[in-house]
């Protein structure tokens, strides 16, 4: 047999190598649909691209363009997309993971988020951007952001879930059994004991005070007691329907002056009286058991507005009574204990009188849609006492800082045990010029005639929402103290 010349190593064949078959994280990520049009045209930006580039991304995610969790593809074809050096694109990428904007896990490539400084605080970003007007930092509202990773997971198991209620008609009811019994458990651990036909579901508290006024004032020649000073929402409900207003004094050091409102009820007999027993919005006042049981003995219907009453500040928290009687109504709300934008409140009667409210015509425009309740319904369940501790540690720092920031300045004013805000008097300034000159600074704040029932008093008192960042709060105080050294000085030298 013959052979021919063994072959050369350059003519044999290359080994074949197998390796991993790669997997789906592995595989380079697509560009994420309409990801250029979502820069928007950030090479107009002046400065170093790299910087225009992270900076045109964060925006996007902010203003919901690019939504958090959009997985990047590589930097090379980002590179090429964009038509910048790669350079460029890895110097802006290590920007955004720098500042928390972008996740890389290796084998899951890269994901923009939100940055724990969004997620993990009491008071909504927005505010420190300027929420009123041409403000740079508002502090007119003492709302509190959402708990971010609670209510993501909340909504995720409302979508498990709603697959009964899309078989449903979605008309407006007393809301939803799950709710309700929620709802009316949580009355009864709390010492009033409260079957779910005691429930009726709004969509918020003013909702709830504007559907029991609608069918409770019937007199309008009859005043309705309220606390001076009071919620503005409150009033501006009672003002639309151009109720009489009877005011009755409220303090953040006494409290209500019972004596006051006694002597009210005789002389003038209110039909009805708009309270807020704990940490009253914006004294922080908060009624003692004595005096909640007095006011529960007096002959008219009381509406009490618990919205504030988880946000109790004390360690370990107290233990006063819900302000009740036969002819008290409570009512409540998710906005302050949770998210002003989940639109959850409810009013807690007798079955009678929610079966009454279930027939009034408004009934159905101020009940809120049932994917919110089903939202409501996980986060006031099992995962609300972690959400509370949490919100109740970060406000009680934030109000003791805000109190030793204001230490020096000559205001005065009670460290409330609960509640979003200080009330402070400061002596001769008036309140509302010194909100003028703040204003005009880049700071809104709201000065006491704003609280006031006649729109007029109160002149010399402003509430501050320690519900901003320790930061927000430093620069609020700093800027105050400028604006009031200002006004000193203008009436020394005038």
């Amino acid at each position: 047999m013959t052979t021919g010349p063994a072959p050369s190593p350059s003519d044999r064949p290359a080994p074949v190598t197998i390796g991993p078959v790669p997997s789906h994280g592995d595989r380079p990520a697509p560009l994420p649909p309409g990801f250029a049009t979502a820069l928007g045209p950030w090479r107009d930006r002046p400065g170093p691209l790299a910087r225009s580039l992270s900076t045109a991304v964060r925006e996007a995610v902010v203003d919901g363009r690019l939504p958090a969790g959009t997985r990047l593809p590589s930097e090379r074809e980002l590179s090429r997309v964009l038509g910048v050096s790669r350079g460029t694109v890895v110097a802006a990428l290590t920007q955004l993971r720098d500042d928390g904007w972008l996740h890389t896990r290796h084998g899951s490539g890269s994901h923009v988020r939100l940055p724990a400084r969004l997620t993990e605080r009491t008071t909504p970003w927005s505010l420190d951007r300027g929420g009123a007007g041409d403000a740079d930092l508002d502090l007119t509202l003492a709302l509190t952001s959402a708990p971010h990773d609670a209510y993501l997971a909340a909504l995720a198991r409302a979508a498990e879930l709603s697959a009964a209620l899309l078989v449903d008609s979605g008309a407006a009811t007393a809301g939803l059994p799950r709710l309700r019994e929620l709802l009316a458990d949580r009355y009864t651990r709390d010492g009033l004991a409260t079957r779910p036909e005691q429930i009726l579901v709004t969509s918020g508290a003013q909702a709830a005070l504007t559907l029991l006024l609608d069918h409770l004032h019937t007199d309008r020649r009859r005043p309705v007691a309220v606390e001076s000073p009071s919620y503005p929402g409150a009033l501006a409900v009672l003002r639309a329907r151009r109720t009489r207003l009877l005011p009755v004094p409220v303090t953040s050091e006494g409290g209500w002056d019972t004596g006051h409102l006694v002597a009210a009820v005789r002389a003038r007999s209110p039909q009805l009286a708009y309270l807020i027993p704990d940490f009253q919005n914006p004294t922080g006042a908060h009624m003692d058991a004595a005096t909640r049981a007095e006011i529960a003995r007096l002959p008219l219907t009381v509406i009490a507005d618990e919205t504030l009453r988880d946000l109790d500040l004390r360690t370990p928290s107290g233990s006063e009574p819900h302000l009740a009687g036969p002819r008290v109504i409570q009512i409540g709300s998710a906005s302050k204990t949770l998210w002003t934008g989940l639109r959850i409140g409810w009013i807690r009667a007798t079955a009678d009188l929610v079966r009454q409210l279930r027939r009034n015509p408004l009934q159905a425009q101020l009940s809120p849609p049932p994917l919110e309740q089903l939202i409501a319904t996980e986060l006031l369940g099992a995962s609300l006492p972690e959400v509370l501790a949490d919100r109740r540690a970060r406000l009680r720092a934030q109000r003791d800082h805000l109190a030793a920031l204001l230490d020096g300045t000559g205001w005065t004013f009670t460290v409330p045990d609960g509640g979003l805000s200080l009330w402070l008097h400061l002596g001769t300034t008036p309140a509302t010029e010194l909100a003028a000159r703040a204003a005009r600074h880049g700071l809104a704040v709201t000065p006491g005639p704003h609280f006031a029932v006649d729109r007029a008093t109160l002149t010399h008192h402003l509430r501050l929402p320690f519900t901003a960042t320790p930061d927000v709060l430093g620069r609020a105080v700093e800027l105050l103290r400028r604006c009031d050294e200002l006004e000193v000085h203008r009436f020394v030298t005038a």
